[in-house]
């Protein structure tokens, strides 16, 4: 079975560090993915305040962020500006486009986008996307073919400024198949990739799931017949668990799977149905996110 493999790269660390040992280990499997870059300030650490939500704290703890993060993640940002990540290094986007690997852009302020989507007019959300677009496309020299919504938060308003843009797909949700979403009525033209499987923060400590245990849990939800997106983070399974992330690609080849990069599932597909996006939620995961639904 066919996975599409799904990198966020979120923060400076993720990036400085993350991405070159994600591209090493790759290489290494013939393995291409689709990488989603954070090029604006690292502003990651002002996600701190949501220590006051109970299941925010609950996730924190049962993840063990302190150390499967660093403090330099969690903190950044808090005090001073935010580095601009796309700035610095740029180095590390071009070894991911040289490798072959198919660029998507995440977000000009990862933070600022997830923590207040819901509430920026459409101007707001233009100007983010066209100055990470911009720095994007002026760091590797050509324009990110797809685009990913940090946190799977999208809103309608997000979906239309996409539009405007030269995205072969997005993957702003979660869900279970290619959809075209329909917003007022309109059916949008570009498509939708939804992530189908949980990443390793919503699942990790809950009950049966240690790290002994994690692989063969993802490895459970693979289904035949259905779509199989899988989301991994640079800041994790790039760092402190990256031997973890080694041993699970080992263990799905042995098993026949295969990984790809999602524009080339979302090719293999003849038919591609319209369906809409709203606000739900999912387990291990703190608030709202964006959900497919169908018309």
């Amino acid at each position: 079975m066919k996975i599409g493999l799904r990198i966020d790269v979120d923060t400076l660390r993720g990036t400085r560090d993350g991405v070159p040992a994600l591209c090493r280990l790759l290489a290494s499997c013939g393995i291409r993915a689709t990488f989603f870059f954070s090029v604006g300030p690292d502003n990651m650490g002002r996600h701190l305040w949501r220590l006051v939500r109970p299941r925010f704290l609950v996730k924190m703890l049962r993840s063990h962020a302190a150390g499967l993060y660093g403090w330099d993640i969690l903190l950044r940002g808090t005090c001073w500006p935010g580095t601009i990540i796309g700035k610095h290094l740029g180095d590390c986007l071009r070894l991911a486009e040289g490798a072959g690997h198919e660029m998507g852009f995440h977000a000009w302020d990862h933070y600022t986008w997830q923590a207040h989507i819901e509430h920026m007019p459409s101007e707001a959300i233009r100007a983010g996307l066209t100055r990470g677009v911009d720095l994007m496309t002026t760091i590797v020299g050509a324009p990110p073919t797809c685009s990913a919504s940090p946190g799977w938060r999208c809103t309608e308003a997000a979906l239309r400024e996409k539009e405007r843009f030269p995205f072969a797909f997005n993957s702003d949700c979660r869900g279970q198949t290619f959809f075209r979403p329909v917003v007022a009525s309109v059916l949008l033209n570009q498509p939708q990739v939804p992530v189908t499987l949980p990443t390793f923060d919503e699942v990790i400590g809950r009950p049966g799931v240690t790290l002994s245990t994690y692989n063969d849990y993802i490895l459970s939800l693979i289904q035949s017949g259905r779509l199989n997106v899988f989301t991994i983070h640079a800041e994790v399974e790039g760092i402190v668990c990256r031997d973890l992330f080694e041993r699970f690609v080992q263990k799905a080849r042995s098993l026949g799977h295969e990984f790809t990069p999602l524009g080339a599932l979302l090719e293999s597909t003849s038919v591609i149905p319209a369906g809409r996006m709203a606000s739900g939620t999912i387990p291990g995961r703190d608030g709202w996110v964006a959900v497919q639904k169908a018309v």
